[in-house]
């Protein structure tokens, strides 16, 4: 076994993995109120949100097919946030929705894969990845809580506004970081093609040799309720900071940060938890808690102290909503698929799941926001709100319905050996 990191490695990549999410925590969470007070409807909103699971369906493509072979990481990472600064600044000046959809999908396709470029570079220094690694990556949750934090306590002197969650700021400092990032991604520890001279197939990129996984009936059962439960994920994603601000709640991005903080602890619970729970209950209970949390939502206000706990309350379980249910599912992934197939299988279900299901569940949400929209005039201004109570409550009833199949149909005892693996 090689020597371990040293400090200064250390120090390089976890400033790496806390301006990565910085960039991503700062645009995305409040692009809902910025576009909605340029009165794009649900439908745009939605289709903008759906940009990074469209990015994410082709990042596989690119990381896999021209990063892997022919540059370093660290020098395409700095490319792709330089181009990155570039797209999310003229992103920032759009105000028609047509354009700003695919100028944010060019955006996205650049910054997508550099989350899978960032792990390479860490994993690349690392000699022991499972001690090594998350110390590094909470960095990056460090960093979207930060993000928050900036653009939602932002000082009023600075802008002269009450708050800069509705406005095209939030887009600016990503763009600022991202060019931070590609500047400092030129300093990060070289690290070069992994696959020079190998021929890589599409069918190794989206994991395809794992759909004979599907043969068997828990794992095409857990596929399925993977790819439906993320259809009421997006719901929290897309629309929740513009909810809570619509409400009345003030500072709501910096206000969501405690579904950071949340997942954060909910993320050292995960060993213990595991082994005495096991895979099924974990995200049974996962899906319950997006259940609860919707609820919380719909009957949540600003107008009384008890009202008002039920926003944080469901702000608070993200972590039990995320940790669980992601971390859980991959690691049924890695235990399910043989050995010779394990990085294909998560890279599968990360396809099914942050591509196809994010795309879903972005524009049904898209769709029934715009249904359950009103247009109203507002000190001589048009202005567009929400019965919020009804749209929270249908992804309350998707997940009640996906809980309902997953427990029914589900389970997670694997075999001491699997015939498709030598273990």
């Amino acid at each position: 076994m090689g020597l371990m990191m040293n400090t200064k490695t250390k120090i390089q990549l976890s400033v790496m993995m806390f301006l990565e999410f910085f960039v991503w925590g700062a645009w995305f969470v409040t692009m809902w109120r910025y576009l909605n007070r340029l009165n794009f409807d649900g439908t745009q909103i939605g289709a903008a949100y759906s940009t990074t699971g469209w990015a994410a369906i082709i990042s596989p493509f690119f990381v896999g097919m021209i990063a892997d072979r022919f540059f370093s990481a660290q020098k395409v990472m700095a490319v792709l946030h330089l181009l990155g600064a570039l797209l999310m600044s003229w992103t920032a000046t759009i105000t028609e929705p047509i354009l700003f959809f695919w100028v944010l999908l060019a955006y996205t396709v650049c910054y997508m894969p550099t989350l899978a470029l960032s792990n390479s570079i860490s994993f690349a220094q690392m000699t022991n990845p499972e001690t090594e690694f998350p110390p590094i990556r909470v960095l990056g949750t460090i960093g979207w809580i930060t993000a928050g934090l900036l653009v939602g306590f932002m000082p009023k002197g600075i802008f002269g506004l009450d708050t800069i969650e509705d406005t095209n700021i939030p887009m600016w400092i990503a763009a600022g970081a991202s060019l931070l990032l590609a500047v400092y991604s030129l300093f990060l520890p070289n690290t070069p093609p992994k696959t020079t001279g190998q021929q890589i197939r599409v069918s190794d990129i989206l994991g395809l040799k794992s759909l004979g996984l599907l043969k068997d009936r828990s794992f095409a059962v857990f596929i399925l309720c993977s790819l439906l439960i993320c259809i009421p994920l997006s719901f929290y994603y897309q629309s929740a900071n513009g909810f809570l601000g619509e409400i009345g709640l003030k500072n709501p991005a910096a206000k969501m940060t405690l579904g950071q903080v949340s997942e954060f602890f909910f993320m050292l619970m995960m060993p213990f938890l595991i082994a005495r729970l096991g895979i099924k209950k974990m995200m049974l209970l996962a899906m319950g808690a997006w259940v609860l949390r919707y609820v919380f939502f719909a009957f949540g206000n600003t107008q009384s102290m008890l009202t008002t706990s039920y926003l944080y309350l469901g702000i608070l379980l993200h972590g039990i909503c995320y940790d669980f249910f992601f971390v859980s599912g991959q690691i049924y992934v890695d235990k399910k698929a043989p050995s010779d197939i394990r990085a294909g299988a998560q890279g599968f279900i990360a396809f099914v799941t942050l591509g196809l299901g994010m795309i879903i569940g972005n524009l049904i949400n898209g769709f029934i926001t715009r249904r359950y929209s009103t247009s109203t005039h507002i000190d001589n201004l048009n202005a567009i709100t929400h019965n919020w109570q009804t749209i929270w409550l249908f992804p309350a009833a998707m997940a009640i319905a996906v809980f309902i199949l997953f427990a029914l149909s589900f389970s997670d005892k694997i075999s001491a050996k699997n015939p498709t693996d030598g273990r």
